[in-house]
């Protein structure tokens, strides 16, 4: 066994969560034009400065696999009853002096009402879904979705979204360290390559989240549909 394999032994698995309509949500994180779209924001730097094979991966993932998963979860959620929360990055400032000292030094800037600031029109908010709007990487650190989630009776939260060694990552831990349990769905989030996707799943899984993918979630959520009916 390997040194990875012998660490993990050392760690109890987290316990399966039992998930209930009314105390889990599903976390959208950051899937909007400058994060997650080729032709604007952050791709679209990375391309400029020769970053190009990376940006062509995650887009691609973005497109094929990310997004199509995320609206098959979106509609299981809204189906079973289950809150769908967002997060989008966006500056209260034109300038964005506001922003956390990270972001101005990577020079991740959404101006308010940019088209880089808003979400994905294919897993947008629909009716009045929550929109949690931050100025940093971490959902936890940069607003009050901790309020809004205990004021929602939030226990549970399955997590999708970009980016999977960024932001996505941030959340879940910072979640996990909040007493939440995270279900994080492995085939609907995206980072630079595969391996740093793979790296950030195995740090995750089994200390401050349950890795599944949607397939798995689906059937979850269908078994939560069904209980609802009866």
């Amino acid at each position: 066994m390997d040194i990875e394999g012998r660490l993990r032994r050392r760690h109890a698995r987290l316990p399966d969560p039992d998930l209930r309509r009314r105390d889990t949500a599903l976390l959208v994180i950051d899937m909007q034009y400058g994060d997650a779209h080729r032709e604007h924001g952050l791709l679209r730097r990375m391309r400029d400065r020769g970053d190009g094979p990376a940006a062509e991966y995650y887009a691609t993932r973005v497109e094929t696999q990310v997004i199509p998963n995320i609206r098959r979860l979106q509609e299981a959620c809204r189906q079973a009853g289950v809150e769908v929360i967002h997060t989008k990055i966006e500056s209260l400032t034109r300038d964005g002096r506001d922003r956390s000292l990270e972001h101005k030094h990577l020079g991740i800037h959404h101006p308010p009402g940019s088209k880089d600031a808003q979400i994905l029109e294919e897993v947008g908010p629909q009716g009045d879904e929550i929109v949690i709007t931050k100025t940093c990487g971490g959902a936890f650190n940069g607003s009050n979705i901790e309020y809004v989630l205990r004021n929602l009776g939030i226990q549970h939260l399955i997590v999708v979204g970009v980016v999977t060694s960024g932001c996505v990552e941030v959340a879940v831990r910072d979640a996990a360290d909040r007493g939440f349990q995270v279900l994080l769905i492995e085939d609907a989030t995206a980072t630079w390559s595969d391996d740093m996707h793979r790296a950030a799943m195995r740090a995750m899984d089994e200390i401050y989240a349950k890795v599944l993918p949607t397939s798995e979630m689906l059937a979850r959520l269908e078994a939560l549909t069904a209980a609802a009916v009866r």
